[in-house]
C-alpha cells in the first residue's frame, strides 16, 4: 500500500497511479468475475509477457488491491483474487465497461 507521503494530491491521480496501466485494468476486470491462476491470466490477456504479468500482480498485491493465495498442494497452486479494497473498484470498472459499450455503439452507427 502506498505511504501517505507517496499519495498524489489529486484523487484522480491516486486512482490512475494504482490502476492506470492497461494491464492492471484488464487483470482487475478478470478478477471481478472470480479468482484466477497465473497461467489462466497469461492465456487470457493476449500480448502480456510473463514479466509484466508478474510485476503487475506483485504491484497490485503490494497496494492491497488483490490477494495471492498459495495452496499447500503438489504442485503448488496459486490463485489471485480481489481483496475487499479491490472489490470496491467494481463501480469504476463497470462504469468504464458501460462507457466503452456506448462508444462502440456510436462508432458502429457512424460506420
Amino acid at each position: 500500500m502506498l505511504a501517505k507521503d507517496e499519495l498524489p494530491a489529486c484523487p484522480v491521480a491516486t486512482t490512475v497511479q494504482l490502476i492506470g496501466s492497461k494491464w492492471n485494468l484488464l487483470i482487475l476486470r478478470n478478477l471481478l468475475a472470480r479468482p484466477w491462476r497465473f497461467n489462466e491470466l497469461k492465456r487470457d490477456l493476449e500480448g502480456i509477457s510473463q514479466k509484466v504479468l508478474t510485476d503487475s500482480l506483485r504491484s497490485l498485491e503490494e497496494d492491497g488491491i488483490i490477494t495471492r493465495t498459495v495452496y499447500p498442494e503438489v504442485p503448488p497452486r496459486v490463485e489471485y483474487a480481489l481483496s475487499a479494497l479491490g472489490g470496491s473498484m467494481q463501480p469504476i470498472i463497470r462504469a468504464m465497461e458501460q462507457w466503452g459499450l456506448w462508444y462502440q455503439e456510436q462508432v458502429r452507427r457512424q460506420g
